[in-house]
């Protein structure tokens, strides 16, 4: 079938777009700082030059007024900024001053009151500007959303059957020789529904049970792990059997998280399964060995399935055809 719209993409991201924000958009400007952090490298820098450019022309519109421009080598004539007489010059002294380079050839005169205010205005604004860029790179650097990267998910979701139990997995695994602390995983289900009052909900979220009341959603995640959801009367996979799940359409979001032991930030890593990624009947491939003095995982056989006999049925067929037996 053509692959449809998801709603959170293979690598994690999520496919909502916020529109007619009308008068809502002073929200973001009231959380000025969250907001450049949240812009992308390019925009951080364009907005931090174009600062940069407008400080400078403040000075250059200074000494414009002031007709120094028109007099850069009168000995006699005391500028207001020594040795500035265009633009390129002007950038260049708004750039020793915030930097506090001091080369000594460009300096601001006591004949220049402007300036003086100016010069007040630009350390009390550098200031702010600088902690901004400072704190907005430091941020940037070290979201952990490259560590997400290296935290895999398996292509495809089997249903099969384990200890007697019809169940969905998938597998997930760490690339990184460094654990993730309290790891936890979470899986919802979006599908479309209608209520008994006639209420259509066009994502409605569910949750899928992944071992919360037996805590085998608290991973230690130091090995592929095949995460395992049961499927029994509580859950929404119900009346799912093989025939009807072409027919399905619903949509299922796998949240891992948890705290990068060399940062201690949380990372959060994301996925789905459409229904035409779920196998029925399969099964996923070892990838653990034992080598000597250490276990080998091999990666290459990571989303490797195959086939094993499994009921067609759904756990509700089989439950009544038991009942009538």
């Amino acid at each position: 079938r053509r692959e449809r719209q998801r709603f959170v993409d293979k690598n994690g991201r999520c496919n909502v777009q916020h529109g007619n924000l009308g008068g809502e958009t002073s929200r973001y400007l009231s959380d000025l700082f969250t907001t450049l952090v949240d812009l992308k490298w390019r925009w951080n820098l364009f907005i931090f030059i174009l600062t940069w450019l407008v400080m400078a022309s403040m000075w250059w519109g200074i000494a414009y007024l002031r007709g120094d421009l028109y007099r850069p080598h009168d000995d006699a004539y005391s500028p207001c900024v020594a040795n500035v007489y265009n633009f390129p010059s002007a950038f260049l002294f708004f750039i020793e001053t915030e930097a506090t380079i001091g080369y000594g050839h460009r300096y601001i005169t006591e004949r220049c009151p402007e300036g003086i205010v100016l010069f007040l205005f630009q350390s009390l604004l550098g200031s702010i500007v600088d902690a901004f860029l400072i704190g907005c790179m430091f941020i940037k650097m070290s979201q952990p959303k490259k560590r997400a990267e290296t935290l895999m998910f398996s292509r495809a979701a089997v249903i099969s059957q384990r200890d007697g139990k019809l169940c969905l997995m998938f597998r997930v695994g760490n690339l990184r020789n460094s654990h993730m602390v309290s790891a936890q995983i979470r899986c919802k289900l979006i599908k479309s529904r209608q209520t008994p009052e006639g209420e259509f909900l066009p994502l409605d979220q569910c949750e899928l049970d992944v071992g919360f009341g037996t805590g085998a959603d608290q991973l230690f995640l130091v090995s592929p792990l095949t995460i395992c959801h049961e499927i029994n009367s509580k859950s929404p996979f119900f009346c799912l059997s093989q025939r009807s799940l072409r027919s399905e359409q619903f949509e299922i979001v796998v949240i891992l998280e948890g705290i990068v032991e060399t940062t201690g930030m949380t990372c959060q890593a994301r996925t789905s399964y459409t229904e035409d990624e779920v196998l029925w009947g399969h099964r996923f491939l070892p990838v653990m060995s034992l080598e000597d003095g250490f276990f080998r995982v091999d990666y290459s056989q990571f989303h490797a399935t195959f086939e094993v006999p499994t009921p067609p049925y759904s756990v509700k067929e089989q439950e009544e055809n038991l009942s009538l037996a």
